[in-house]
């Protein structure tokens, strides 16, 4: 393998799409999406000090979402179709080799997502200057970003070597990006509801002056859904990934100040286990036993980033590493009816 002639087939792919006047208009598409989520973000946060962090985090997370939607169309076909339209075969027969023609395709699948990113960096510069944004966080969050993107795009790109038809491994990348964005959530949701735990309830009563009676309680048991025992569903999910590596912020009342914080709450939440609930009317001073605070909730919890991104590149390597060797030449074996040259 060489630098040159893995810069050389990103290129061609490159100059391929760079070519379809729908390209730009994606773009264009996308830059007046984020421009009319960014309006919607500062009216969203414009109650805080914390207005840029909170944009920040709206506009990152758009872009996730943008590449999971349009990054399997443009890295799903992109050896399946040059080998569908009989241009594979001809570079094959030079002295790129096929490292050279893997990693040239993922370069450009990686460029043409990155190019979502910068399309939104003026909206991110926008965002940042509502104030409040922590270098920190706006480093980790771009680079699990990042890394986000090159996943995705080793994904379809091995599948695109793997599958014969372009049609196929484009609805293929789709439906496995789709498993970690909505089907980690239907299988947590549907865990959860599906295992159920009794818990039981106790309070003062209170008379028909609506004083409490203190010297009885009233018990109550009902069923919870157990989502403590079905987190770890979520830990795959890129959106949660993304939330959950980078360092969240508080306001001066305690709470996430952006929807990093916010989304990593949630996950995080998920993982405590129904407790018993007493409530006495009796001592004002007294507040629900289960109450805790958001940082409290954070610091009690685990986080599960790098075992979901872990996950994630596991099986984006595997896709890659299979196409790699489908892709190799010579071939021993062919699906049926695939045109080589």
């Amino acid at each position: 393998m060489s630098i040159s002639s893995i810069g050389i087939i990103a290129r061609l792919e490159l100059t391929q799409r760079l070519r379809s006047v729908g390209w730009y208009i994606l773009l264009g598409v996308f830059a007046l999406v984020l421009l009319g989520v960014t309006g919607l973000a500062f009216a969203v946060y414009s109650w805080g000090e914390f207005v840029g962090a909170g944009v920040f985090s709206i506009v990152v997370n758009m872009v996730l979402l943008l590449v999971v939607l349009v990054s399997p169309t443009l890295s799903g076909n992109a050896i399946n179709g040059d080998r569908d339209a009989a241009t594979l075969a001809a570079v094959q027969v030079t002295a790129v080799s096929t490292g050279d023609i893997m990693l040239g395709k993922l370069v450009a699948a990686v460029a043409t997502g990155g190019a979502f990113l910068v399309v939104a960096l003026p909206f991110l510069a926008v965002g940042l200057l509502g104030g409040g944004a922590n270098p920190v966080v706006l480093a980790v969050s771009l680079l699990v970003l990042m890394a986000e993107i090159v996943i995705v795009a080793a994904i379809g790109v091995g599948l695109s070597g793997l599958i014969a038809r372009p049609l196929f491994s484009v609805a293929s990348t789709y439906l496995v990006v789709a498993a970690f964005v909505i089907g980690t959530l239907i299988v947590f949701a549907l865990g959860g509801l599906a295992v159920r735990t009794d818990v039981t309830s106790q309070q003062r009563p209170f008379d028909a002056n609506g004083q409490p009676v203190c010297d009885r309680w009233d018990t109550q048991t009902y069923e919870v859904p157990r989502f403590d025992l079905v987190w770890w569903t979520l830990a795959a999910n890129p959106f949660v990934v993304l939330a959950d590596a980078t360092p969240t912020e508080f306001s001066p009342d305690g709470y996430p100040v952006d929807m990093f914080g916010q989304i990593k709450l949630g996950v995080r939440s998920a993982q405590q286990p129904p407790q018993p609930q007493i409530w006495d009317a009796c001592d004002t001073t007294s507040t629900p036993d289960d109450y805790r605070t958001p940082r409290e909730i954070l610091d009690s919890s685990v986080p599960s980033w790098f075992v979901g991104l872990g996950v994630q590149v596991v099986v984006a390597a595997g896709l890659f590493a299979g196409a790699w060797a489908r892709t190799r030449t010579p071939a021993r074996r062919l699906p049926p009816g695939t045109r080589i040259a």
